[in-house]
Formats: structure tokens, sequence, C-alpha cells
């Protein structure tokens, strides 16, 4: 599908993600020795580590044309210009975002259903265009449904001559085993901290909110752009303090707070809802058993005043419930329901 004119008049696309500073050895370890380079390889890793930067590099690097020395994309080549703007025509990228009926904007879908994979099954059968190579990326894969993985395993298991399929998950457990034996597995690189907070100066970070923003972040780069936002920090806040007062927390209220805006935000906010919920009981259980708040430093205290009233089992077990729930957020029915019934649980710990 080519790129279709947006509202404004440039070409909707899916958005190009740069190869990240601790990605390059890996994507160079890679693409270096072309000649064993695997026919589907599963990236997996953390959120917000830069999975599928590394994924679209090795994707351009198998479709440049003049290719470096150590193997990366040249930059310069026509390859390397058509897979930037989305138009390379051995560059199939099945993605979350999709075109609208009208072919005008691109918007986020659920899942990847089966008529995808058919397609990218289809593409990969025909020749090259410009004879370099056929690449397929599928981010995340594990939204694919059951028939749409079902239908890949035997393109993953016999792919044709120069076709390479590469898959990007950070729940590779979500995938069937079948899809996962057929594949080389990955294990995405993660940045140290110095790489990490010096990158995050380089997007514009203030010093003071790094440190912040690693932590909340587990230390993922990406994730933690995200949450230097001050929007997204102010509604995080307003859910700690809730959490931080069990017997005082409005659940009703609280949980309203999901509703606004359409579908993919309301899945967002109960994704961050199941999230914070997940960090903070946490760090719960390591200040129970003596050890610091990790995830937020900065509810170190409250956590510390919360840890001593709550039963270790009666925790764990419902952190074990959360990790449930995290799993099913593609399908959520009702996402103020379903953060309402959370924090019912949440709060009947500290009865």
């Amino acid at each position: 599908m080519g790129p279709a004119a947006s509202d404004g008049g440039a070409p909707a696309r899916l958005p190009w993600l740069p190869l990240l500073p601790w990605q390059r050895v890996a994507a160079q370890a890679l693409l270096a020795r072309r000649e064993v380079f695997p026919h589907a390889l599963l990236i997996h890793g953390a959120r917000g580590i830069g999975k599928h930067a590394l994924a679209l590099a090795l994707a351009q690097g198998l479709l440049c044309e003049e290719p470096r020395d150590d193997g990366l994309a040249c930059g310069r080549c026509p390859g390397c210009r058509y897979a930037e703007a989305g138009t390379h025509p051995d560059l199939l990228r099945v993605e979350r975002l999709v075109f609208d009926d009208e072919g005008q904007a691109l918007v986020p879908v659920d899942t990847i259903a089966v008529d995808r994979i058919r397609a990218l099954i289809d593409f990969v059968q025909l020749t090259s265009h410009r004879r370099r190579a056929k690449v397929a990326v599928i981010a995340p894969a594990e939204r694919m449904n059951a028939s749409a993985a079902n239908a890949l395993l035997k393109t993953l298991e016999e792919p044709p001559p120069d076709a390479y399929l590469l898959l990007v998950t950070e729940q590779p457990g979500r995938l069937p085993p079948t899809v996962v034996s057929r594949c080389r597995r990955l294990a995405a690189p993660r940045p140290g901290a110095d790489e990490a907070r010096a990158w995050l100066a380089t997007q514009g970070v203030g010093e003071g909110g790094i440190a912040l923003a690693l932590a909340l972040a587990g230390g993922a780069p990406l994730a933690a752009l995200e949450h230097a936002d001050p929007t997204w920090l102010a509604e995080r806040r307003a859910w700690l303090d809730a959490m931080a007062h069990p017997e005082r927390l409005a659940v009703t209220a609280l949980a309203a707070r999901i509703e606004a805006g359409g579908k993919e935000e309301r899945g967002q906010r109960l994704a961050d809802c199941i999230a914070w919920l997940l960090s903070w009981t946490a760090d719960l259980a390591r200040v129970g058993g003596g050890g610091e708040a990790r995830c937020h430093p900065d509810f170190a205290a409250p956590a510390a005043a919360l840890a001593a009233r709550v039963a270790p089992a009666a925790l764990f077990g419902y952190h074990r419930r959360l990790e449930r729930q995290r799993a099913l957020l593609a399908h959520p029915l009702q996402p103020r329901l379903v953060a309402e019934a959370l924090l019912i649980e949440y709060v009947a710990l500290f009865s």
C-alpha cells in the first residue's frame, strides 16, 4: 500500500525510527555477515529500549545499495532514501498503524489480522524490485491474532531466497511457541545508565527530570522520554497520590479519569493505570523487604508508610493478577470497569 495524502497535503506514512547509539553494535554484528543473516529474526526486550528502531536499521541495511564497510546502511543511496520515506517497494511494515478507509490518515488497530499476514506472504514471494532483498517487519508481533500467526508459520519455516522477516516483541511469551521456534532470537541491547542519561539530554529532557524519568521507565530511555511529558507526570501524580492513601481512595472518581478521549486514549490510560499499580505494588514489596522504592523514588515516604500495613502474600497475589490483566490489555471491554475492579481489590489489601 503506497502513501496517501493526509489532510494537510503531505503524504501519510509510518514514522521512520533512526538507529539508536546502544543498538549500533548489534546491528553491525548482524549486517557485517549478511551471508548468514537469519531469514526469520525475533527481536525481543523491554518496552522503550529501541527494538523497533533496531529492526528498521536492519531492514535498511539489508536493502542498502551502497552499504558501509561495517554493514550498516549508508543513508544516502536510493534504497536508503526510499526506506526512510516509506516508499521502498521491497520493504513492508506490518504494524499497529494502518490507513483509514479514505486512505487519508494513519489510525491504530488492536490486532494484526490474518489478511495483513497473507498480504505479507504474497509480498515476500515477489521478485525484488531493486535486486537486493525483500524485507518485512512485524511490530509488535504479539498483536498477531491466532489465525495470522498460524498463516505465517510456513513462510517462517521456508522463506523464499533473499526474503527476511523481522518480528519485534516485548512479550515473546504471548507468541505461539511454533512461531518462536522458527525464528532466531535476538535480545535487543539495553543502554547503560550513563548512555541513557546522555541520550535523554540530547532529546531536551532537563537534567533535573532525567533521573526520575528513567526510574519511572525502569531504565528504558524511549519510555523515559514519554514519562518526561508534564501532562503524563501530572496524571501519574494524581494516581499515586490516591494510591498512597487507600483509606480515602475514591474508586469511581479515579477510574472515571480513564474515560476521556477516544478508544485508543482510553486503552492507553488503562495501560498506564495497570503499569502504575504494578510498579507501585512492586515498590511496596521492596520497601517491606528492607529495600528502596526503585520505581517511584519521589513517593518513597508514602510507600514506607503503607508497606507495613499490607500482608506480603496478599500483595504478591495481587501483583500476579495485575500481570495477568496486563496480558489482556488488547481486548478490554470496558476500561473504566476494569480499572474500578483493580482499584477495589487494591483498597481491600489495606482493610
